[in-house]
């Protein structure tokens, strides 16, 4: 019998109790042994729990972190403190820890793996990235003899919630966001997600294991969706792109990665375009197999704890498969301001002679071509226009916007937003 404890009774931590109560025979018939849930670490001994907890409640967290014979820790607090803390002593004990949490993982990482490794013992974290979706496991194992080029994806569902309800129902931002908070979507205070935080953590996380290098969530150049209004929804869908909240990285030369989220305008002929409501993609493209393509649920009780539950199997087989840091490069992430993309921007100017042609002289003394001029709807003597750039690096892109605010006759820049193709052989490249 393999003895768990678990810290924490939230949403994940009842799944994970109710899955494994649920699917005791086929756990123990394919791991060959029995899983206990010996203790359960929770802050309020009065509140309703699933039976499943019933006699097993503690308050205090050494009557697992200290107890002989609990073999693995599964922590599922979530936040960095007490969670770290308690993830140090535990594998200090000597003690199997499986976590789901980002924010431990994207920032201490290093530091817990190397207490893994002394003590002998494994960390597994496949649900702190993608919910109930394989992605850890298989970069770790699975593409392991490929040279990995880039990932990106989609790693937040609330905000994918939001952007598939502007897009198919015609909802604000601030409307969608209400509705994805009604379902439990988002959080009463939901910064992380949509200022794309979140989704950082994560594609630190990922970008550390596809390049061998330690990325931290502050390397990760962020912006959100706040900014998003419906009419570049609009906008998009008649230029034949969907907007979407991307995590990025790649690899640049020998030396160099880019890391970035940021929303992004992606041709409807993208794999990521069709990822829908608050389900995740992750798109992995290496040297020898191409490109891969992971989908599914990226949160929820179950979903998340089916990823727990198989990193709790993985531990009680005797750590064969452990998991430790493979972040043996040092290489450089590149300030953002020097990559290049294609833009959308949308302004309000005055609707009259000549004013284009300063837009565009703007655009021109910093060496930025533009693809399509459009101008949009005319109240009174303000006019909206919609331009997208060719190929552009994004700091002669910004010098551009900064000379464009400070013309007299433009009233506002309203958003700037990446653009992405899918060039001719299928497979996303640097557009």
């Amino acid at each position: 019998m393999i003895n768990i404890g678990i810290l924490g009774l939230g949403t994940v931590g009842t799944g994970v109790v109710e899955l494994l109560e649920n699917n005791r025979k086929v756990i123990k018939q394919r791991l060959g042994e029995e899983v206990n849930v010996k203790k359960i670490l929770v802050r309020d001994l009065s509140k309703k729990r699933t039976p499943y907890a019933d006699g097993k409640l503690t308050v205090q967290a050494d009557d697992i972190l200290d107890d002989e014979q609990i073999n693995i820790v599964v922590e599922v607090l979530g936040g960095e403190e007490p969670a770290l803390s308690y993830i140090k002593k535990a594998l200090q004990n000597k003690k199997h820890v499986v976590t789901a949490n980002k924010e431990v993982i994207s920032k201490h990482g290093k530091e817990l793996f190397e207490l893994a490794e002394k003590s002998g013992v494994g960390l597994y974290f496949e649900a702190s990235v993608g919910g109930g979706i394989p992605i850890i496991r298989p970069m770790k194992h699975c593409l392991a003899a490929n040279r990995i080029l880039r990932i990106s994806g989609i790693l937040n569902g609330t905000t994918n919630y939001i952007l598939t309800q502007m897009q198919e129902k015609r909802r604000n931002f601030e409307d969608a966001l209400r509705e994805a908070q009604r379902l439990g979507y988002a959080e009463s205070d939901p910064s992380d997600d949509i200022k794309g935080f979140d989704a950082a953590r994560k594609l630190a996380i990922l970008s550390s294991i596809a390049f061998n290098t330690r990325i931290t969530p502050d390397k990760v150049y962020v912006e959100g969706i706040e900014n998003i209004e419906l009419e570049d929804i609009k906008y998009a869908g008649e230029l034949g792109y969907t907007v979407k909240l991307v995590a990025s990285a790649r690899k640049v030369g020998k030396s160099e990665v880019e890391v970035l989220v940021a929303p992004t305008m992606l041709s409807k002929n993208h794999p990521l375009s069709a990822v829908r409501d608050v389900y995740n993609a992750i798109l992995v493209e290496g040297d020898a197999v191409g490109e891969v393509m992971f989908f599914g649920q990226g949160a929820g009780k179950m979903p998340t704890a089916s990823a727990v539950v198989a990193d709790i199997m993985d531990a009680a087989r005797e750590g064969k498969r452990r998991i430790y840091c493979t972040c043996y490069d040092e290489l450089k992430v590149i300030d953002v301001g020097s990559s290049t993309s294609r833009f959308y921007i949308r302004l309000k100017a005055k609707d009259k002679p000549g004013v284009l042609s300063k837009i565009s002289g703007a655009f021109g003394r910093n060496d930025i071509s533009l693809h399509m001029v459009i101008q949009k709807d005319v109240k009174g003597d303000v006019a909206e226009i919609v331009t997208v750039t060719h190929q552009v690096h994004f700091n002669n892109l910004k010098k551009a916007i900064n000379e464009i605010r400070d013309l007299k006759d433009v009233e506002r820049v309203i958003n700037v937003i990446r653009v992405e193709e899918v060039s001719s052989n299928g497979v996303h490249g640097d557009n």
